[in-house]
């Protein structure tokens, strides 16, 4: 899919569903992948969540590395890092009091998505309608009405059921990004205590991470449910 039909595609859908902030582009660089020339490098720290908030409000497209990412337990989930022992094993989360136990931080630590660490050099990040690199998720910040229409979107064609695991921890980056990109599969998540704290996404709004390889089905689908988008 070439990057003229991914921006017609981006702007198709937040034409049809009237969703008031730009999808967002999300490309995992490898670590043999050139970064491309024409993307600049994001000019501060801040959090891979604060960095898709800002790309669908302010409409800017940058890449990402390490170093860039405040956030290192984002960077460890989508692959630039290896993640710290300490958030690993569920002793952040449980000295936060985010869980009972140990053992319960450490358990829902271990299903968190994770790309393999150190398996990506850079993230680049685009309103989707503006994306001139081939996107591997496109991340979509919602209300649950409109959640639901992409959802029912989604199934129009094959129909089966969309993912909805969550833990309230690791929200926009592991299940935002990382879990569409390593499954193939679409998922809804709540967002988490990072990602309500630092960013501007509203109470009354959720997240959809959705594989590229979706988007043209579900833009043909939603066309066909709920109606032609605006000219």
């Amino acid at each position: 899919m070439d990057n003229e039909k991914i921006q017609i595609l981006g702007k198709e859908l937040i034409d049809i569903l009237q969703i008031t902030t730009s999808p967002v582009a999300v490309h995992l660089v490898q670590a043999d992948e050139e970064i491309p020339a024409e993307i600049p490098q994001i000019d501060e720290k801040t959090r891979h969540c604060q960095m898709v908030d800002n790309s669908r409000r302010l409409g800017t497209q940058f890449y990402s590395l390490l170093d860039n990412q405040m956030c290192k337990g984002g960077a460890a989930v989508m692959g630039l890092t290896e993640m710290s022992p300490k958030l690993k094993n569920g002793e952040v989360y449980f000295n936060l009091n985010h869980f009972a136990s140990l053992d319960s931080a450490k358990s829902t630590m271990e299903r968190v998505p994770m790309v393999p660490a150190n398996s990506v050099k850079a993230i680049l990040y685009s309103p989707l309608e503006k994306a001139t690199f081939a996107p591997d998720v496109v991340l979509i910040i919602a209300k649950p009405g409109q959640v639901m229409e992409l959802s029912q979107a989604l199934l129009h064609k094959t129909g089966g059921r969309v993912n909805a695991g969550f833990a309230g921890k690791q929200s926009v980056c592991a299940d935002g990004v990382a879990y569409p990109y390593l499954t193939g599969e679409a998922g809804v998540t709540i967002g988490c205590s990072g990602s309500r704290k630092y960013t501007e996404i509203q109470d009354e709004e959720m997240i959809m991470g959705i594989p590229v390889a979706m988007l043209p089905d579900l833009v043909e689908s939603a066309k066909s449910m709920f109606g032609s988008y605006a000219c």
